[in-house]
């Protein structure tokens, strides 16, 4: 009995340019990318994400032993190609971080910050409340799901082999960073509309009473009202969130 082991070398790097795509993806992506997990449960969600997809899109990779040129080439694709699938998914979440960052100086907490476990950095606490609740909601709603539907179908985005279509995903970028900073301001448009007319009215009662200290008043009061309008409309605030989620994973879906 002769066994043929000729497709072996060609299987392997296939393999590392599916594994290269879902792995660059999946540093970067909401929940999963974040500096907490650790590499290994990373490296295993990848791993057997390649195993998944590596024998719907085999054939999609045509790849020539002979020389390692074109396989550089192929494999610096298949980086870029996750990195801006895993960045684009990456941005939709920090339209989270824009919006709680105007509701918090809104508020009168613009200087209580913490450290945000999505970046690693530090980060005001209303927008890392509202981060942790988006990925949170993203799992419950299944919605990561469509992350990976995206992946899948990238590969007719984004053939493997064909060249980089640098105008489409220069206006993926611009579309994605332009659409979240546009959600953050519409996100915390009801404290922008309230830190407004609460403003104006502590300018009116100062020059009505100069000798009230208006600093030692508003403060507490701009917090109070703050967080009652922030119970009010945290429900459709997600809401809004996860259909524009929604949105932009369909986008990237032919």
């Amino acid at each position: 009995m002769r066994v043929d082991i000729s497709l072996l070398p060609v299987l392997a790097a296939t393999f590392m340019l599916v594994f290269a795509r879902v792995g660059a993806m999946v540093m970067l992506l909401p929940g999963l990318g974040e500096s907490s997990i650790p590499v290994r449960i990373k490296l295993a969600i990848a791993l057997l994400l390649t195993l998944i997809l590596l024998p719907l899109h085999r054939h999609a990779y045509q790849i020539d032993m002979q020389s390692i040129t074109p396989m550089v080439v192929m494999m610096i694709h298949e980086l870029i190609v996750g990195i801006v699938l895993g960045a684009t998914a990456r941005v939709t979440l920090s339209a989270l971080q824009v919006g709680g960052a105007v509701i918090a100086q809104q508020m009168g907490l613009g200087f209580v910050t913490s450290v945000d476990p999505t970046q690693g950095q530090q980060g005001v606490l209303i927008g890392n409340f509202l981060t942790m609740l988006g990925v949170t909601m993203l799992f419950a709603t299944d919605s990561h799901y469509l992350v990976i539907a995206a992946l899948n179908d990238s590969y007719t985005i984004f053939s493997p082999g064909d060249l980089m279509p640098s105008g489409d995903i220069a206006a993926l970028a611009s579309r994605a960073f332009s659409a979240a900073f546009k959600l953050g301001i519409q996100l915390s448009a009801p404290f922008l509309v309230f830190g407004l007319v609460f403003n104006i009215g502590l300018g009116v009662l100062a020059r009505l009473m100069p000798q009230m200290q208006v600093y030692f008043v508003s403060v507490p009061l701009s917090i109070l009202a703050g967080f009652l309008i922030f119970s009010l409309v945290l429900v459709a605030m997600m809401s809004a969130f996860l259909n524009y989620f929604t949105g932009v994973m369909h986008d990237l879906t032919p």
